[in-house]
């Protein structure tokens, strides 16, 4: 279960407990509604300063804990990366950027890009309180999705919940010049069939560019959900703090985000692949548990894994939606010669 940096809940405590609690709340609704509608933006989303307030009120959390999901992911794929520089793109106030500090200790350098000024106000706001971490010293720069738009020079680049929100030959140039900066590309979108139709997409973008698909698939053979009635995402539980649970009228105390990603990283870098990923809680009955599987065949079947399997039986059990399977293997993923603009 996700649960927010120490140093960002009190951040935003600080920043949020002094607001009417009813005019957030509505912010939220109208928030809610707008994303809902998933389609590209023609003025920016987060109109006014109570706006960005009750984004990061309600967003971040989630945002944060599927951003580190994916980042984990990366990871894995590449044991020995240690990123000094992490681009943020569309990041707004700051949850890409607070998930990669957690993974990747190493990064000495963060840009936050974003065309809302008061998001990255309120970002760096909430960054002055980290301690331990790059974000205390991280840029804020203005930014739009614009033909021309240069990415600064990055080890790590992350685009989260951006996509959705531009026209699609926009998503593609973005992707193109992420892919161009030489830098690990993580690309993270909501768990619907929309979102995963443009992380397919951006999937496609990167492998043209020469980039090795690292993670979720463990292939990069067309996606098997691809024209099906499924679609491949996975899901990030988050706490939900006293203000979350009444800004979004919720009992529980924890809410799934759902979501959809991919990885990908130049291939010089070395990364591998898991030879297979769980695309669905696992199954369990007595003596057995069966796994949806996509596998690095480019095929997705249901393995059953009995008891009478031992050690492979007893990991099964600790197995969970998104994770790798088998566990223990890891193929190599090579990429080849990058055509992208950088």
């Amino acid at each position: 279960m996700a649960d927010l940096p120490a140093d960002l809940r009190e951040s935003l405590s600080a920043v949020l407990d002094p607001l009417p609690v009813d005019r957030l709340s509505a912010a939220v609704r109208r928030l809610i509604d707008r994303y809902r509608t998933d389609e590209p933006a023609t003025d920016p989303i987060l109109a006014a300063d109570l706006d960005v307030a009750a984004y990061a009120a309600y967003r971040m959390p989630a945002t944060y804990a599927a951003v580190r999901g994916a980042l984990r992911r990366l990871d894995e794929a590449l044991p020995g990366f240690r990123p000094a520089r992490q681009v943020d793109v569309g990041g707004g106030t700051g949850a890409g950027a607070w998930a990669a500090a957690e993974v990747f200790p190493s990064l000495t350098g963060i840009t936050v890009l974003d065309q809302v000024a008061g998001a990255l106000a309120l970002g760096s706001r909430l960054a002055r309180r980290s301690t331990g971490t790059a974000l205390g010293a991280a840029h804020w720069r203005p930014w739009r999705a614009e033909p021309d738009a240069d990415l600064p020079a990055a080890d790590l680049v992350t685009i989260s919940y951006l996509l959705g929100e531009l026209p699609a030959q926009a998503r593609t140039r973005l992707v193109q010049r992420a892919a161009g900066t030489g830098a690990a590309v993580v690309v993270v979108e909501a768990g619907t069939p929309a979102g995963y139709q443009r992380v397919l997409a951006a999937r496609s973008v990167l492998a043209g560019c020469g980039l090795a698909i690292l993670a979720p698939c463990p292939h990069e053979r067309e996606c098997p959900l691809a024209g099906t009635r499924d679609w491949c995402h996975f899901p990030a539980r988050v706490n939900r703090s006293a203000l979350h649970r009444r800004l979004k009228d919720a009992r529980l105390g924890h809410e799934d985000e759902k979501y959809s990603y991919v990885v990908a990283a130049p291939a010089r870098l070395g990364g591998q692949r898991a030879p297979g990923r769980v695309l669905r809680h696992p199954a369990f009955r007595k003596g057995l548990v069966t796994l949806e599987v996509c596998a690095e065949d480019g095929a997705a079947a249901r393995v059953p894994v009995s008891k009478r399997q031992g050690d492979r039986y007893r990991r099964a059990r600790d197995t969970e939606w998104g994770d790798a399977w088998p566990p223990e293997l890891r193929t190599p993923a090579a990429g080849s010669a990058s055509g992208c603009p950088g």
